[in-house]
């Protein structure tokens, strides 16, 4: 007989006669029980969405030695205007404006950072940045010579079109990537990720310090000038961390930025899913995307983004690979409790098998599903800080709230495609 197979046999006996003893199994967990403390939430949630949460890190958390699922129990947050307010994502983009760090493209040719550029938008770059430095050089965007070229990368950042109103993107899959996020990250080629993560700190240390409604100037534009952390969401976040649970982020913006935000509610880097770079040899951030699933790295049309959110989670979190990570997975595969606040966090809060919780911004495809509440795992809390007014009309989910993968609007539908009727907004 082998060591191995003597170790199994002697732990085979001792488990009978523990059973037999009739004291092994009923004190086992009655003494976990005894030496373990389930995290309390803090007050200042909506309605009964507290005692919700406590029941979920109850029912899950280590403490209950008859959870569900003896595996780690996952949940994953969507972080801008979810775990904070503002968007680190614009945070990071004014701050690289003023502090002149997005280059010239190569040849001038704006292109070349993003697949979906519309001639109209790159020719519209090229007029307002051309002249201010050669390829691969800083553009003085914080200067006053650069003003307008920072101006009109802001407008196409954040508008999707020039400043004279041309359509700046086209081509992409709603439902896997949105370009205008995807073209902050591109706009940092030529950058390390260890670069990028010391201009977050920087973006960070400065939209904390700012009062609340501050406002910078950027470009010739004043523009939000300030992000806080939810406390509660930082109280959620760190009770279901002690309760056992493992909690993940999941963001469309930059990997590197989000990283460093992360920090902030004691979230690793290696549990962070932003958008993310490819790198040349020596470590530079390239113009192109990581791929996902079917996806392939420089394709740039997946990033953590609706169903793309879904595809990056089942990657990383799940280890699920090729174009299997695309689909929903079998429920002892997905995360138990999700939270986001966007129609670009739908997938992957559908997914989440235990309760769902939406931090309400007026979006009009997640607010029909969690208002529709179809399966009774959806909460909804008004904005921690500053919460959107209620809205005037229904959220219009049996005509246009849904957004196809071309961009053509349609009914929201259930899973079994019936159209969730039109919806109040109830809670603000």
């Amino acid at each position: 007989m082998t060591p191995r197979s003597t170790v199994r046999r002697l732990q085979a006996v001792g488990a009978a006669a523990a059973i037999a003893a009739g004291t092994l199994v009923a004190t086992a967990p009655a003494a976990q029980a005894a030496h373990c403390t389930t995290p309390r939430l803090a007050a200042g949630w909506y309605g009964d969405n507290q005692a919700r949460l406590q029941q979920l890190i109850d029912q899950y958390g280590k403490c209950n030695p008859y959870r569900p699922n003896r595996n780690k129990p996952v949940a994953v947050f969507d972080w801008d205007n979810t775990v904070v307010k503002n968007d680190v994502g614009d945070a990071q983009m004014y701050w690289l404006l003023r502090n002149g760090k997005i280059r010239q493209p190569a040849a001038g040719d704006w292109t070349t950072t993003s697949r979906h550029l519309t001639p109209a938008a790159a020719r519209a770059l090229a007029d307002a940045c051309g002249a201010l430095a050669r390829p691969g050089a800083p553009l003085p965007t914080g200067t006053p010579a650069g003003a307008g070229c920072a101006d009109e990368l802001a407008a196409v950042y954040g508008t999707a079109a020039t400043r004279s109103g041309a359509a700046a993107f086209a081509g992409w899959d709603h439902r896997t990537t949105e370009p205008a996020y995807a073209w902050l990250p591109q706009l940092m080629q030529g950058w390390t990720a260890r670069e990028v993560r010391g201009f977050a700190a920087a973006a960070r240390a400065e939209n904390l310090a700012a009062p609340i409604g501050a406002t910078q100037r950027v470009g010739t534009a004043d523009v939000t000038g300030w992000v806080r952390y939810y406390d509660q969401q930082k109280d959620l976040v760190d009770g279901l961390r002690k309760a056992g649970f493992d909690v993940w982020i999941s963001s469309a913006s930059p990997q590197p930025v989000v990283e460093v935000w992360a920090q902030g509610v004691g979230v690793a880097a290696d549990h962070v899913i932003g958008i993310r770079n490819t790198t040349t040899s020596g470590g530079k951030l390239t113009a192109h995307l990581q791929g996902c699933g079917s996806v392939k790295d420089g394709a740039d049309t997946m990033i953590t983004y609706i169903d793309g959110k879904r595809c990056w989670i089942n990657k990383e979190v799940f280890g699920v690979r090729g174009a299997a990570a695309e689909k929903v997975q079998p429920a002892a595969r997905r995360q138990v409790f999700a939270a986001g606040d966007s129609d670009t966090d739908i997938s992957f809060l559908r997914d989440a098998t235990a309760l769902r919780l939406v931090v309400n911004r007026n979006k009009n495809e997640l607010m029909c599903r969690a208002y529709d509440d179809s399966d009774g795992k959806w909460i909804v809390n008004p904005m921690f800080i500053e919460p959107k007014k209620p809205k005037s009309t229904p959220y219009p989910c049996s005509t246009t709230g849904y957004v196809d993968h071309d961009g053509t609007p349609g009914p929201v539908r259930r899973g079994d495609t019936s159209v969730i009727p039109d919806q109040t907004d109830t809670v603000h």
